[in-house]
């Protein structure tokens, strides 16, 4: 018995190897390729993250409750995506537009951080450098946003309604298809993540032992690399028109007149009505949310944030109007998951100081560790890709939130020794690294997942008409997950203090002292709330009336 065992795991794994990757690539379709482009630039953008920590932590003053805050502004042009959704949906044949936009966004904020590096003189006679940052920092979301909401909707355009023959493909078939193309997208983003990893681990290569003013060349020449990713978007662009240029003249060339075969392409051939509750709600609050920003009115934050979720939520329930009782309670049960289970707060820039500082990790390791996370997160993609198939979002989030809590456990061990205790009874190598890679590597697949079953429910069952504006309205009440982690991040920050050490660039003198004192606490917190808020979460919708996709 053993021995059949033993001879079927070949097959087995054969078997495993084409249900879960090989056949993802079978059903990839060149008419994909412009919306995988526009996420891979969204990938690619991390390319700057770990030059833009260490900018932060050496350069510039900003304590963990600030960048906490500054989290949140970043993450509040997501909630625009609902507008920006109906706009897309009432300017289809022109959202193109959008993505050129945003790829100029996304260069300014580049151009901002290389005049912060290669002319840091100039750039502080004009404006403190602080402020060049949280410029460059606002910007370059407000560029992604609008990209990201223009690739939504491409990928409903990229999954065919009709055959080559022109023959309506079948609706089962289309089903699988959008969760192909939904699940190529999150592999596009996370691949452009490990490219970025890659280039990363050789540019940061002995950094930490560089002077200052050549660890300012290699991150410039980050910043200088990264131009690349407006590129790669309006590349996008450029190959869906082409595509559709060469798929119209195929059925004009089998008999069909020109406004015939545009008709069996096009998912949009009439525009939808405006929705001037969206458009008119976008504008309010985007008017509300700048004038309480630039005015710094005390509580800005709370106050964008309530008027987002109160905006959103009324959206939510105008739309979900158009769906049928069963199909509204599946979209807002898998809303309502998805939502806690992204709005759980982190610890923050000091847990990242901390390991800079007390656990030696330099920019080398953690590009490494970022090449490890990415990598194994794609492999996650594929080995957990007929688990999001045939369990429910409910199941799906609770075994994450229970993963996820397991993981958190050695970094708060690493905090108060375990990593002195495993090296000195291994010979030195279990030590902080080691436990780091092992973590980052079990931890890593999990982040992507939860996302993939509600974009593909709603690239399946959304009305026709109204793709993009179901994307933007579900994305937006999602995203604002994110703001609420921020502000969840900036309140715990504020009870538990954490500095890094600051001085002064000319004298060397400390000005604010380096204190992790309260971090085991923090991360304490953390991990507890990132348990309970969830698991009740799945409670809830066990135990009512709503059901999960």
């Amino acid at each position: 018995m053993n021995i059949r065992l033993l001879n079927g795991l070949p097959a087995a794994l054969v078997r495993w190897l084409d249900l879960n990757l090989l056949s993802l690539g079978r059903e990839m379709r060149l008419s994909y390729l412009p919306p995988l482009m526009v996420y891979l630039a969204a990938g690619i953008s991390s390319l700057t993250g770990i030059v833009g920590t260490f900018y932060v932590k050496e350069r510039l003053g900003l304590s963990a409750e600030f960048l906490a805050a500054l989290g949140f502004w970043m993450a509040l042009p997501w909630a625009l995506k609902m507008p920006l959704g109906h706009l897309v949906d009432l300017m289809w044949r022109w959202k193109s537009l959008l993505v050129y936009l945003g790829a100029g966004l996304i260069a300014l904020s580049l151009f901002i951080m290389i005049g912060l590096l290669g002319y840091t003189e100039s750039m502080r006679a004009l404006a403190p450098l602080a402020h060049w940052y949280v410029a460059a920092a606002l910007l370059a979301p407000i560029g992604y946003v609008l990209q990201d909401v223009v690739a939504d909707a491409m990928t409903v355009e990229a999954v065919p309604r009709v055959e080559p023959n022109g023959n309506m493909v079948e609706a089962g078939k289309r089903k699988r298809m959008h969760i192909t193309m939904q699940t190529l997208g999150r592999v596009a983003i996370i691949g452009g993540g490990i490219l970025v990893a890659v280039v990363n681990v050789i540019l940061m290569r002995d950094v930490a032992t560089l002077s200052e003013e050549e660890k300012g060349a290699v991150y410039l020449f980050v910043y200088q690399l990264a131009l690349v990713i407006p590129l790669v978007s309006v590349c996008g662009v450029w190959l869906a028109a082409w595509l559709k240029r060469r798929d119209t003249q195929r059925f004009i060339t089998q008999g069909l007149d020109r406004k015939a075969a545009e008709a069996l392409l096009n998912v949009h051939n009439e525009a939808p009505p405006i929705n001037w509750w969206i458009l008119g709600g976008g504008l309010v609050f985007m008017i509300i949310s700048l004038g309480t920003g630039l005015g710094q009115i005390p509580g800005a934050e709370e106050i964008i944030f309530c008027l987002s979720m109160t905006i959103v939520l009324f959206m939510i329930w105008r739309l979900t109007g158009e769906l049928e009782p069963e199909a509204r309670r599946v979209l807002v049960g898998t809303a309502l998951l998805v939502f806690v289970f992204r709005a759980i707060p982190t610890p923050g820039a000091g847990a990242t100081w901390w390991m800079i500082d007390e656990l030696d990790f330099d920019q080398q390791f953690l590009a490494t560790l970022s090449l490890i996370g990415s990598t194994l997160t794609l492999a996650g993609m594929f080995i957990f890709r007929r688990f999001m198939a045939e369990r429910s979002m409910a199941y799906v989030i609770g075994f994450l939130t229970i993963a996820g809590t397991v993981l958190s456990l050695p970094i708060i061990g690493m905090y108060f020794g375990l990593h002195e205790w495993t090296a000195a009874r291994t010979g030195g190598v279990v030590d902080a690294r080691f436990i780091a890679v092992i973590d980052t590597a079990l931890e890593s697949p999990l982040g992507q997942i939860a996302m993939i079953p509600m974009l593909a429910w709603i690239a399946n069952s959304a009305p026709d008409k109204l793709k993009a504006t179901f994307f933007a309205v579900m994305a937006s009440f999602t995203n604002l997950a994110l703001s609420a982690s921020q502000l969840g991040t900036k309140y715990i920050n504020q009870v538990f203090t954490v500095t890094r050490e600051v001085k002064d660039a000319e004298t060397s003198e400390i000005l604010i002292p380096a204190d992790y004192s309260e971090l085991g606490i923090l991360l304490i917190t953390v991990t507890l709330i990132g348990f309970v808020l969830p698991m009740l979460t799945v409670v809830l919708i066990k135990y009512s009336r709503l059901r999960s996709a």
